[in-house]
């Protein structure tokens, strides 16, 4: 299944089109563009910017832009949180998602996003390490774990991975042991914890708002 099915697939069939039509002629000259999107349309879910670009010149334009965090997340059981933080890190506009672990995951959430974003995997905590070392990232951990600081006041390092673990289970211990510092995100309801999805978009909107310009697009 081709993304423009996916876009399309996943709407009602009440819902307005998504995205343009065929490009009127003449066709504009940029080697960006996409010749079969400009004959056919272009219902891809992508920012006006990138209408009617492939997607090998997105994935150029998008990497000389790339914030200097990363993200990754403990695979364990098949998380199905994946594809929506891999959704949201795109969204950011981070360096590359991390996934430790199993290497399959399911990719529903990320709604094809990930055919934009850079996607890593590394087998255990101690390999996520290694490379963090070797390119001077700081390990981050997000968890309401003993001792955690809130998020809200941390000063988050600029070159950083945020490290997220397992649904329900949290950070695991031998993870934990290899972040610089863990924060927790504050709650003030009933529930001991929230989903692994929303708590990545809140620390990634931590990073953002600590060292991005704000308009984004």
């Amino acid at each position: 299944m081709d993304e423009q099915q996916y876009d399309e697939g996943a709407s009602p069939s009440y819902a307005p089109p998504v995205g343009v039509g065929p490009h009127p002629l003449p066709w504009p000259e940029d080697d960006r563009l996409d010749q079969q999107l400009l004959a056919d349309g272009d219902r891809r879910n992508v920012i006006d910017r990138y209408r009617y670009w492939s997607m090998a010149a997105i994935i150029a334009d998008l990497d000389t832009r790339r914030h200097n965090f990363h993200v990754a997340i403990e695979n364990l059981h098949h998380d199905m949180n994946i594809g929506t933080i891999v959704r949201t890190a795109n969204a950011f506009l981070a360096a590359e998602v991390h996934i430790v672990g199993r290497r399959r995951w399911n990719r529903r959430g990320a709604m094809v996003t990930d055919r934009y974003q850079h996607v890593r995997y590394h087998a255990d905590p101690v390999e996520l390490a290694d490379y963090a070392d070797s390119r001077q990232l700081a390990l981050i951990g997000i968890d309401n774990l003993p001792g955690s600081s809130p998020i809200e006041t941390a000063a988050l390092p600029r070159d950083c991975v945020l490290v997220f673990g397992q649904e329900s289970v949290g950070l695991s211990d031998t993870m934990a042991e290899r972040c610089r510092s863990v924060h927790s995100i504050s709650q003030f309801g009933s529930t001991r914890s929230i989903n692994a999805g929303v708590a990545a978009g809140i620390a990634m909107h931590a990073w953002i708002r600590q060292y991005a310009s704000p308009g984004g697009n």
